[in-house]
This record gives C-alpha cells, sequence and structure tokens, in this order.
C-alpha cells in the first residue's frame, strides 16, 4: 500500500493523525473504543481529510460536500472499488458492488430495472406478508429484540421478491450462513494482516452458495417471473451460474444487512424520542385510544392508492432520513487510487485506499446544525443550513446515505419504499417502548447497525389493521 514517502515532491501532503494530534485521538480511541469516536475527533482536530497512521493501514479519510463530488462524481473514474485483498472482494468476486468500468455498467444495466420504482410499488403486498408473518410471531405483550426481528423481515422481503422464493422455511439453517458472511466482510485484523488465516467460515459460506445455486437451478428447470432481479440475471447474455451468483450474493448480504440495520435504528430513535413516535402514529391513523387504530394508510392493492398514501406519510419520511444521516448503515465508501490525484490541494499516491466517509459527513458541523441531535424536522422543505445565508440550500453531496453520483446505491428506492412499508406495519399493529436500562452504541460491522440489540417492550393493539 501507498504511504506518505511515495508522494510525489512538492505538493502538499494529507494531513496525517499522528505527532501529539494522534497520541490525543488514541487516547480517546482507548477510552472510548471507538474507531467512529476517534475518526470524528481526527475530523475535528485536522478537518475534512487526513490520514489514518496505523501500521499496515494508512488510508486517506474524506469527508463533506466538497470532496465527496471529487470522489463521487468529477474524479470517480481515476478510483477503484475493486481491493483484490478485501474479503468483500473475495466473497462477492465479481459481484456488481466491486466491480469496475464496463463491466459493472453492464451489470447494473441488466439488475437496475428491478430495482425501480414500479417494481417495487408492486412489490408492497409481499412487504406486507413478509413483514406480518414475523409480527404474527411476536407475543401480545412480552419483550422482542428488533435488530434480530428486522433481520428476519429484511431476509424475508428480499428473497421473496428479488428472488421469488419463500426463504422461510430455510431461514433457520440459513441463519448463521448469513451472520457469518457479513462477520467476514466486517472490518477485523484483516486490515492490517491481508493474508492472515480466517478459519471457521468455509462450511457456512459454502452452505450459502450451494443454496443459491440451488435457487438459480430450480428456477432454470420450473421457470418463473422474468422481470424480477432473477429472472433478469438467467435472462441476460454472457450470464454463467457463477456470474449469476455473484449478483444474488452481492444483493443477499448488502440488502438485507442495511435494511435491517436502517429499520432497527429507526425503531430504537422512536423509542428514545416517544413525542417524534406519537407524531408519527398519529400520521398513520393510529388511535392511541384504547390502543386501536383508525384505519389502515398502506394496505390498498391499487397502486395510485398506495403511492398517495406513500406519499402522505411525510412525517415517517423525515425520521428515516434523520435516521439515515445519523447512522448511515454503509457509513464508509473504499476506494483505491488509480493514479497520483490532487485532493482538494493535497496530494494522494497511486494505489492509497480512500474512505468516503459518509458517518462525518453526515455530522459536519459546517453544514448540520446540531448535527448530534436528532431532528427529523430537518429534512422538512426548504430548510437552510445553519450559519448559511438565508437563501442557500444544503449543499449537493452533503447527505449520501446511498451514496451519490453513477454509482449510487441501486437498491435506494427498493430500500426507502420498504422501510416506509415495514415501519407503518408495525407501529400500526403495536405499542414499542425501549427496554430499560439498555446501552446501544454504533458497531461498524458491514454495516453500521446497533450493538448488543436493540430490545423492545411490544403490546399489541386493538384492532390491528389486518385486512
Amino acid at each position: 500500500m501507498a504511504g506518505p514517502e511515495n508522494i510525489p515532491q512538492n505538493e502538499t501532503p494529507v494531513p496525517r493523525a499522528d505527532g501529539p494530534a494522534g497520541l490525543s485521538i488514541l487516547k480517546g480511541l482507548a477510552r472510548d473504543r471507538s474507531l467512529l469516536t476517534a475518526m470524528a475527533a481526527m475530523q475535528k482536530e485536522l478537518g475534512n481529510i487526513f490520514q489514518i497512521t496505523m501500521p499496515r493501514f494508512q488510508p486517506v479519510v474524506v469527508a463533506g460536500p466538497e470532496l465527496n463530488r471529487q470522489l463521487l462524481v468529477t474524479d470517480r473514474d481515476k478510483f477503484s472499488w475493486r481491493g483484490d485483498n478485501d474479503p468483500v472482494v473475495k466473497l462477492l468476486r465479481h459481484g456488481l458492488l466491486v466491480e469496475d468500468g464496463e463491466e459493472h455498467d453492464r451489470l447494473r444495466a441488466c439488475m437496475e430495472p428491478a430495482m425501480r420504482r414500479t417494481p417495487s410499488l408492486e412489490h408492497i403486498p409481499a412487504m406486507i406478508r413478509y413483514t406480518d408473518q414475523v409480527l404474527d410471531s411476536w407475543p401480545d405483550e412480552g419483550e422482542v429484540d428488533v435488530l434480530v426481528e428486522m433481520r428476519k423481515v429484511a431476509l424475508l422481503i428480499l428473497l421473496g421478491t428479488l428472488f421469488g422464493t419463500d426463504f422461510t422455511p430455510d431461514m433457520a439453517g440459513l441463519w448463521k450462513p448469513v451472520l457469518k458472511a457479513i462477520q467476514y466482510i466486517s472490518p477485523g485484523p484483516w486490515i492490517l494482516w491481508p493474508d492472515m488465516p480466517r478459519p471457521g467460515y468455509k462450511a457456512d459460506l459454502e452452505k450459502l452458495d450451494s443454496y443459491l445455486y440451488t435457487l438459480i437451478r430450480r428456477r432454470r428447470e420450473d421457470g418463473g417471473p422474468e422481470d424480477d432481479l432473477l429472472g433478469r440475471l438467467l435472462s441476460a447474455p454472457d450470464m454463467d451460474d457463477d456470474l449469476i451468483r455473484d449478483q444474488m450474493l452481492t444483493m443477499l448480504i448488502a440488502g438485507h444487512d442495511t435494511s435491517t440495520a436502517l429499520l432497527a435504528w429507526v425503531l430504537y430513535l422512536l423509542g428514545e424520542h416517544q413525542e417524534v413516535m406519537a407524531q408519527v402514529e398519529d400520521e398513520l391513523g393510529v388511535q392511541r385510544l384504547e390502543g386501536g387504530i383508525r384505519e389502515a394508510v398502506l394496505f390498498s392493492e391499487d397502486s395510485v392508492e398506495i403511492e398517495k398514501a406513500l406519499t402522505r406519510l411525510t412525517g415517517l419520511d423525515m425520521v428515516i432520513k434523520e435516521t439515515l444521516r445519523l447512522f448511515p448503515p454503509i457509513h464508509v465508501g473504499n476506494r483505491f487510487a488509480k493514479e497520483n490525484l490532487d485532493l482538494q490541494g493535497y496530494s494522494v499516491s497511486e494505489e492509497t485506499r480512500v474512505m468516503v466517509s459518509i458517518y462525518l459527513s453526515h455530522r459536519d458541523e459546517v453544514v448540520w446544525e446540531e448535527p448530534e441531535q436528532f431532528c427529523p424536522r430537518r429534512f422538512e422543505r426548504h430548510q437552510k443550513v445553519a450559519g448559511a445565508e438565508p437563501d442557500r440550500q444544503r449543499p449537493p453531496l452533503a447527505y449520501i446515505p446511498f451514496g451519490g453520483g453513477p454509482r449510487n446505491c441501486i437498491g435506494a428506492t427498493f430500500a426507502q419504499i420498504e422501510s416506509k412499508v415495514v415501519l407503518a406495519r408495525i407501529l400500526q399493529q403495536f405499542e414499542l417502548k425501549l427496554s430499560p436500562g439498555q446501552k446501544v452504541r454504533p458497531h461498524m460491522g458491514a454495516t453500521l447497525e446497533p450493538r448488543p440489540g436493540v430490545k423492545m417492550i411490544v403490546k399489541r393493539r386493538i384492532g390491528n389493521g389486518k385486512q
């Protein structure tokens, strides 16, 4: 990996998190045991571009709208997404997420039509059905870990809508392999020692592969819809079973894990802010007297009515947006410089790992007023940037929960519709409160998820809106 000694002479090096600044940061890291806290300290000390100086790991970290634009839009062709030593590449092989250039564009052109708004809206009845399936297993009154429960919902929805299969009979047997795949690509010692042996994964990952190849074989033999994601992959030219497996595993892991984290964080934040919870419940037609509801909002089969209902949920939409700001599931994007280049006046050498920190961008004090506070109303229309001129809006690419530019998240539309439907269905059927005494923290895994979980006391409402 390139280091500071490779930077061309007579150019300004990226500020380094070492010396006195690095010492104070390391003290904070030792105290809080959180790399997120350490990175926030580095940003405060050094600005929106800095270099981490750990042994064997010295990435450049960038944040803020200007650097985001350069990385994601204007100079995007000067960076590669593929780091062959990273576990994510070893797991996903030639999945969309880790491909570059023409091959990425070909894969995206094949897959994207299945993820657009119209097909996503058509999946709402299935989203409701799978959500209800999980909610039916909840106690009428008791405690559940919504991190676990939202993973069940996300897996059922993804497999059912994109791959056309009911995951219910396979969930118990594949639960551990799915978690092991997530763990395999999560940050760990491999960052410092990429070639280190990693025992304990092979059997589970092979089991997951076997399942996906079975789905491919069954669809080839039995047929099925041609316009869902699996159908489009199977009908694409020059797409063999191995390459189809790579796309399926990419969507399975990246798609369900991001939804899991988002849904769990929303419920946690609503639990922490009961006044916001009450506002969302009112918007959903929840009748707090007697614990019942007045009417369902999202359960029409008519696509026009569904779109109208989704549009009306402005309060829930703001809650989701604010949750994505505070705890973006994909909190960092990895790139690799393909050449020596300039980043906002700083020199970065070829092969350097550059990390686009979505988390830090979303907490930039220059852009966001009181960035650590949960404030959904900041996403009302015409909200101004704190401290800016009265007619100035929030800068483009200051808010990038789904990335930005041509390689923004392929599942962004699907995920936003799914989150509204699932959360509406939950809140219409249950009262939820956080279990007392919890200490929830953001964990940097494959996604930024609440650990050790989100325990909530749930109580089934009278008249839960089922048709």
